[in-house]
């Protein structure tokens, strides 16, 4: 049985990082992401290089996971918020071309891990977009980072050891940290009636 038809039961909604229900609290930030070493930047280039060849797949693997464990995040899409069946939303164009976007914007971060200027204004605008015209909680790009990590690991185990998820876990936290930014820039205090 395939992933999509029988997915892992849901995490616990993540809290950390200033984010609670809905808010990011400017002072409960960390002044700054935690840097990368060279070694780590090289180490998830390398890793990301196997990725990316199937980015589509992974894009919609990443999405059908994110969306059947966290429904409510589906609120968000006018164009799929209603299917409910993995495999209908692995047949979605809809689906498949956010999943684009997703992995091509991942990929733009990790591409540039040595530009952070580069980095810190890409996530800004991702950070900005979801605030001020979607409307999502800030709180959704911790989950999808959690859930983008755990396909990564399943469906790359041979790329992504222990040591290598660590690495990708502390850039997660860093492009977290710079969307949640970017939400405190455009002033976000958006509470949440039912986050997940």
């Amino acid at each position: 049985m395939s992933r999509r038809e029988s997915p892992p039961p849901p995490s616990p909604p993540p809290q950390v990082l200033g984010v609670r229900r809905g808010e990011v609290e400017p002072d409960d930030r960390p002044e700054r992401a935690e840097p990368l070493s060279d070694a780590e930047r090289e180490i998830i280039q390398d890793t990301w290089g196997h990725v990316y060849k199937n980015c589509e797949d992974v894009g919609v693997s990443v999405l059908i996971r994110f969306f059947v464990n966290f429904p409510s995040a589906k609120q968000y899409f006018s164009q799929f918020h209603d299917m409910e069946d993995p495999e209908e939303m692995e047949r979605s164009s809809q689906l498949r071309h956010h999943a684009c976007r997703v992995m091509n914007a991942l990929n733009t971060v990790v591409v540039n891990l040595n530009d952070p200027e580069k980095v810190t204004a890409v996530l800004a605008l991702v950070g900005k977009a979801h605030a001020i015209k979607h409307k999502v909680e800030p709180m959704y790009f911790k989950i999808l980072s959690g859930v983008i990590l755990e396909v990564l690991a399943e469906d790359f185990p041979e790329f992504f050891p222990v040591e290598v998820q660590m690495v990708w876990t502390k850039l997660m936290g860093a492009v977290y940290w710079h969307v949640t930014g970017a939400y405190t820039e455009v002033g976000w205090l958006q509470v949440s009636s039912s986050a997940v």
